[in-house]
């Protein structure tokens, strides 16, 4: 059975009902927010369903992007929302899914763990997942733990059953449900109906979980009449239930929610001794994004996965912020990169009047050569741009190709061909689409002085992480300055490329490394910020 820790860690768990997109990783992350400013500690933690290991090889188009860890834990976008919302670095510990758990009872069930007892979905799967979310709480005064899903999917029953039965050990006082809903609007009738929140709830009663707390979310501002029927109806009272119609930006959500008194509610429901919030620098944050500012700078966004705007989350959040600490706005325009792979296509009339592009990370041959003309165009047009993971490997390819070799390219292109200056890390040949295998997480990185990077940094000794299988050929690094670019970040264990830059170009940096996974609403990542400078000054 599972052991439940002495230390007398609180929880919060937060469900989500009536359809899935709702916010419920807003939600969690706002609530930390809320409790951070409180003087707790606080981690959080998000809970998948899926069967999959982790979030390495699930379809981006489909679920957004792999947000990584400093560890290197390949994760849910929602673990980019925690770290944005409390400024604290998550961990592999806050990532799990259905999978893991699976994976770790049957590799234990063949080694002869379980000494012939039946393995079942409870007590083991369940106990197995309370045992993963107690060793995440260590050390906490609060653990939020928001479950994947919609409450009724058959996939998350063994999760919703593990959280109800650590509530009955470690004692209702000591854990909060949290349930998010939707309360669609009728134009016919001019009202919000609270039908599906009612019968969602009553499912999770029917689970056996009575939540304490209601998020109603809609698309249009609710009134009090809805607040008082959701009580009624759903047992609920009136001032655990908080409201959150559409917001103009996200990071407004934890400001509603501290307004509707749902931070006091948890913290008096668990007994905690907290101090007086502190929200001045978040509503510092919340004043910028949504200003109406003079100045818009114009960004070309050149990716390949189209179809969900989430699949560069963590880009546009950073890019956003880069753009409030410039006193501006940015208009993102998408650029389907795979358009121009055609080797007749011409992508410098379709990258004219951008001030800047943006190159983000990707795998695979769709969209390469698409990648590879829009920096070759920035290189020869003195464009600015900044290249992230992907972003440098074809800005190389570009600075090579400008300069004369027309056959320039990479292992995903060409495995065999002769002038690869993009090639497979030795570590990982014959590992393509393998799960958790990449080179994952936080590597050391060294600057060149007086390097633009440095200069942006204003440091040489930096740390960023990564996710790829390729690396720069280092057979034609000698070459780089005839190409017009510069290694000027260097991994001093392995000698690896980190960072270039464009020689006498006004802005032109690529990271292998992805430093969008650092920046912060509060505080924008250097080179997000120093693009935007870029951009901000030549428009």
């Amino acid at each position: 059975m599972s052991a439940v820790p002495a230390k007398a860690t609180k929880y919060v768990f937060v469900t989500g009902g009536v359809l899935s997109g709702l916010g419920k990783g807003i939600t969690a992350a706002s609530i930390g927010k809320l409790l951070k400013s409180r003087g707790l500690r606080v981690n959080l933690q998000k809970c998948d369903p899926y069967l999959n290991v982790d979030a390495g090889l699930l379809n981006p188009r489909e679920h957004g992007e792999c947000f990584v860890t400093k560890d290197g834990a390949e994760t849910d976008l929602d673990l980019g929302h925690y770290e944005r919302f409390v400024d604290e670095e998550m961990t592999s510990a806050s990532s799990l899914m259905s999978g893991r758990v699976l994976l770790k009872l049957i590799q234990d069930e063949r080694a002869g763990k379980f000494e012939g007892d039946d393995v079942q979905i409870i007590p083991h799967v369940t106990g197995a997942i309370q045992d993963w979310i107690a060793k995440a709480g260590e050390g906490f005064d609060v653990h939020i733990v928001e479950i994947g899903g919609t409450v009724g999917d058959y996939e998350s029953l063994s999760f919703i059953e593990a959280i109800r039965e650590m509530g009955v050990k470690v004692g209702l006082d000591n854990c909060v449900y949290v349930h998010v809903v939707y309360l669609p609007y009728l134009n016919a009738s001019n009202e919000t109906k609270t039908k599906p929140a009612q019968n969602s709830v009553r499912e999770l009663r029917g689970l056996g979980i009575a939540p304490d707390i209601l998020v109603g979310r809609s698309e249009h501002p609710a009134n009090g009449a809805v607040k008082r029927k959701l009580s009624l109806f759903s047992g609920v009272s009136e001032d655990a239930i908080a409201l959150l119609p559409n917001a103009h930006s996200i990071y407004e959500v934890p400001l509603t929610l501290e307004d509707s008194g749902i931070a006091n509610v948890i913290t008096e429901h668990l007994s905690l001794e907290v101090t007086k919030p502190d929200l001045s620098e978040w509503r510092a944050v919340v004043k910028k994004a949504t200003a109406d500012y003079d100045k818009t700078v114009n960004v070309g966004f050149v990716a390949k996965y189209m179809d969900n705007t989430d699949t560069y989350m963590s880009v546009f959040e950073a890019l956003k912020a880069a753009a409030w600490h410039n006193d501006c706005s940015v208009k993102i325009t998408w650029i389907d990169a795979s358009n121009f792979d055609n080797p007749d296509a011409d992508i410098s009339k379709e990258l004219e009047g951008y001030d800047g592009i943006v190159v983000p990370g990707g795998f695979g041959k769709r969209s390469l050569e698409g990648k590879i003309k829009a920096a070759q165009y920035a290189l020869k047009s003195n464009l600015p741009y900044l290249g992230l993971c992907l972003g440098l490997q074809v800005g190389v390819i570009a600075a090579a190709r400008n300069a004369g070799m027309s056959d320039a390219t990479t292992f995903e292109l060409d495995p065999d061909a002769p002038n690869q200056v993009i090639i497979t890390m030795a570590d990982q040949v014959d590992k393509h689409m393998t799960g958790g295998t990449m080179r994952l997480g936080d590597y050391d990185c060294r600057l060149n002085e007086g390097s633009i990077a440095a200069k942006l940094y204003g440091a040489t000794e930096i740390v960023e992480r990564h996710r790829h299988r390729g690396e720069c050929n280092n057979a034609f690094i000698d070459k780089y300055k005839e190409w017009g670019i510069t290694a000027s970040g260097i991994n001093p264990e392995k000698n690896l490329v980190e960072v270039i830059e464009g020689i006498s170009h006004p802005f032109f940096v690529a990271s292998q490394f992805h430093p969008e996974f650092k920046s912060r609403p509060n505080r924008p990542h250097p080179l997000f910020d120093g693009f935007i400078k870029a951009l901000s000054q030549s428009s």
